[in-house]
């Protein structure tokens, strides 16, 4: 939310202060301020208002205009315009020779032939709104030549406040709330407001208004005739534009005004479309059209108003088409309410469309807040459009109020929670200057806490200490050691086997580690050719391309090297994260941790990329767990995967994950040249295998036999079949086992496996190593292996 200094010392005298000082004090004690201050205005200079005097066509060109311009300083000045909007009396902001606008100074410049000597500006060309329509129109009494500074707030120094930092202070959602802040900050008085007096007109005819549904807590409005203004003050439209908004006409912009300056929204309808005010929600949905044109679906959790049974606005969020205000309008009937903050806070999420206005009601405003601003509007209408005239009394409705809440504490307990010595006094001045009445008898304060308050912010003593510390400064607080031991808490095996998989994925392989949300992506994977499965699904899901909860961390992974291929011919990815396999016997999502890893590369074939992921996988079960991983074929169960190239993962027995390459049709979205490898990895599975002791073998001083076999495997048998052969024949004597070579062709699947024998008692014969390897061989025979050149 951005704040303007000026609108703040609308209600706080801050002269002669440091406003760059208080708003570092405001950060610290209340609300986040960026890092970047705006000063307004202070890149413009040398601009005065001037009058036209005479205009004539160019003759050479259809959309520039000779201008005569009386800038005050005794003579009429030259100028080429090619505004539409130029004529014979109107007044303008002027840029005189040697003016400056941002960078550029204003110089004598040639123009088709003729001199200007100097410039007729837009409010979008000095800063002041965003209106590019033509040149600007000051229809204030102002002397010509007369600095547009001296008149109009242009110079201002604007912050911006992070919202997230105000959620539980739905007093700050307006200048004035902020203004109380740095009332207390300088210690200097706060100003109320100028408001009109509403009990004037209180024996006038009531609006027809009737609250139908406890989700409104209150409803005031009041009616007034015989408006004729319709351009906004140039002072508001500045005001609204270095705040973030755009001017619209004078009705609109006075309620967009007041909700900056009092944090109240309010709506303004056209008084010919609106007689009879009822808020109410309706039994079936139907769809309704919004100021901005757009068609929603309303459902019968939406609090509508009404006028009598039609609907006109979205309660808390947004009016209706039919009813907004144009530019024939003179008569308003004015809306100044406050809903349920659940309430207004669901229906944006169901409507997907959160405004300026529901983002005030979702934080609990203040219902004590909508008749003042109803009077402040009321003031601010009648100081800009004398003949405006008010034709009902205030017509007030309040269904609910907040219960009071008052706190009771001593100065002992504020020496307690603070640690420091506060004396009573500026206690006192302190809660008084944030709107707290305080009752003080001795060392005893008895506080009752203002109404903006207690919507959802200070509701016991430990929130008066927060209020008491913050103003007084939590840099003027002497620092000490806190004298608490410190013990060493030793991680989960699950979180450090978490942590060495990650130093291995880096250190050694050199993959990168990336981050995800929990969620499908439904566009990203759509684009794949990769469905978003049924699972867990977000309620009221505000991006329907969000909504569905994943099942697996690949499908996310595929989305990111997709985004990457044109960054690297090859890479490596992994992820330790979430997923959703349903709900539980409780309706709780059932999650598990999982390692994803992803590979891909231009310049490695499908074959050697995939043998690369074993050795990975088979590098984090030995480094990790000091055990051997198995790998079974098995089949998919999600359509990006390979329908062929999928094994499960076992360790110590237990299935742990997956390791495969996707479906043909995903890896060409993907990249038509590339070749990709993924794993999965259940983390509590793999953490859970038992760690299986290091042993030390001495090597043997005696000779290592080394011998070859050259195998051609039949479809339908793996490496596992294989291993079985060799396993308790001459275990002794047999020390590793390595596939050394393969060799594919459509007929044939050959692999050469290397077998090392050797004796730390004797150096063994060729004959006892040929006998094993005969019944090896024997062994592989059974099972359809055919030995090469046997």
């Amino acid at each position: 939310m951005f704040l303007s200094m000026n609108w703040i010392c609308d209600f706080v005298d801050l002269e002669g202060l440091d406003k760059l000082d208080l708003i570092h004090r405001f950060s610290l004690s209340t609300a986040e301020v960026e890092n970047e201050i705006f000063f307004k205005g202070s890149d413009i200079s040398g601009i005065v208002v001037a009058e036209i005097k005479l205009v004539e066509e160019h003759p050479q060109s259809r959309k520039l205009h000779l201008l005569k311009v009386d800038a005050g300083d005794g003579q009429l000045t030259d100028v080429v315009c090619g505004a539409k909007n130029v004529r014979v009396g109107l007044k303008t902001a002027f840029a005189k020779i040697g003016a400056k606008i941002g960078d550029i100074t204003i110089a004598p410049r040639e123009l088709a032939g003729y001199t200007s000597y100097g410039m007729c500006c837009g409010e979008s060309e000095i800063g002041l709104s965003d209106d590019n329509s033509g040149i600007m129109e000051i229809t204030d009494d102002i002397p010509n030549g007369t600095d547009i500074k001296s008149v109009y707030d242009v110079d201002d120094i604007i912050f911006e406040v992070d919202n997230k930092s105000l959620t539980n202070r739905p007093d700050l959602w307006g200048h004035y709330g902020i203004a109380r802040e740095f009332a207390a900050i300088a210690g200097r008085p706060l100003k109320a407001p100028e408001i009109d007096d509403l009990t004037v007109y209180d024996g006038l005819p009531k609006v027809d208004l009737k609250i139908e549904d406890k989700l409104c807590k209150r409803y005031s409005s009041i009616k007034v005739e015989n408006i004729s203004r319709n351009v906004s003050p140039v002072n508001i439209r500045i005001r609204l534009y270095y705040c973030g908004m755009r001017a619209i006409n004078f009705l609109a912009d006075l309620t967009n005004y007041l909700m900056l300056e009092m944090g109240q929204p309010m709506h303004a309808f056209d008084a010919r479309k609106v007689e009879k005010i009822r808020v109410k929600r309706f039994a079936d949905p139907f769809t309704f059209k919004t100021l901005d044109g757009v068609e929603r679906n309303i459902d019968e959790n939406t609090l509508m108003i009404c006028n009598g049974d039609i609907p006109v606005a979205i309660a808390g969020i947004m009016g209706g088409l039919d009813s907004e205000i144009v530019d024939d309008t003179t008569t308003l009937a004015l809306e100044s309410a406050n809903f349920d903050a659940a309430s207004v806070r669901k229906s944006t999420v169901r409507l997907s469309h959160r405004t300026d206005a529901s983002m005030r009601y979702e934080k609990s405003l203040d219902p004590e807040m909508t008749v003042p601003a109803i009077g402040r509007f009321l003031y601010l209408l009648k100081k800009y459009d004398s003949g405006a005239r008010v034709v009902s009394a205030l017509t007030d409705e309040y269904a609910e109020k907040f219960p009071p809440v008052t706190l009771e504490f001593d100065q002992a307990y504020v020496d307690k929670y603070t640690g420091i010595k506060i004396d009573g006094d500026t206690i006192v001045n302190t809660l008084s200057a944030l709107g707290f009445e305080v009752q003080r008898n001795g060392e005893h304060f008895k506080v009752n806490v203002p109404s903006w308050r207690i919507t959802k912010d200070v509701t016991m003593k430990a929130d008066i200490i927060e209020e008491i510390t913050r103003i007084y400064g939590y840099d003027n607080f002497e620092i000490n050691t806190a004298l608490s031991p410190l013990y060493p808490v030793r991680m989960s095996e699950v979180k450090t086997d978490e942590e060495k998989i990650k130093d291995l994925l880096v250190k050694r392989f050199g993959l990168h580690e990336v981050h995800s949300y929990v969620w499908a992506y439904n566009d990203e994977q759509k684009a794949l050719g990769i469905p978003v499965e049924y699972n867990v699904r977000l309620a009221n899901a505000t991006n329907p391309n969000i909504e569905t909860l994943r099942n697996s961390i690949i499908p996310t992974q595929l989305c990111q090297i997709k985004t990457n291929v044109s960054y690297a011919p090859e890479f490596g990815i992994f992820e330790i994260g979430r997923v959703i396999n349903g709900l539980d016997e409780n309706n709780l999502c059932i999650e598990n941790k999982m390692l994803a890893v992803t590979l891909f590369s231009k310049t490695t074939s499908l074959k050697d990329l995939y043998f690369k992921m074993r050795d990975i996988l088979a590098a984090i079960a030995d480094d990790v767990k000091h055990s051997e991983l198995e790998f079974v074929k098995t089949e998919p169960t999600h359509s990006y995967v390979h329908p062929v190239n999928l094994n499960r993962i076992i360790l110590d027995g237990k299935d742990i994950g997956v390791i495969g390459i996707p479906h043909p049709t995903v890896a060409k979205a993907v990249d038509k040249k590339g070749s990709i490898v993924f794993a999965e990895i259940d983390i509590n599975q793999f953490a859970s295998a038992k760690t299986q002791p290091i042993e030390y073998d001495e090597p043997s001083k005696y000779p290592a036999i080394e011998y070859d076999l050259s195998m051609d495997i039949p479809q339908g048998v793996y490496f596992s079949n294989l291993r079985e052969c060799w396993k308790n024949d001459g275990t002794e004597l047999l020390q590793s086992v390595s596939v050394i070579d393969t060799y594919d062709t459509e007929d044939i699947h050959r692999i050469t496996v290397r077998f090392v024998f050797s004796s730390n008692e004797r150096t063994l014969s060729s004959a006892e190593v040929q006998e094993i390897i005969n019944i090896i061989a024997a062994n592989l025979a059974g099972i359809g292996v055919t030995i090469a050149g046997i």
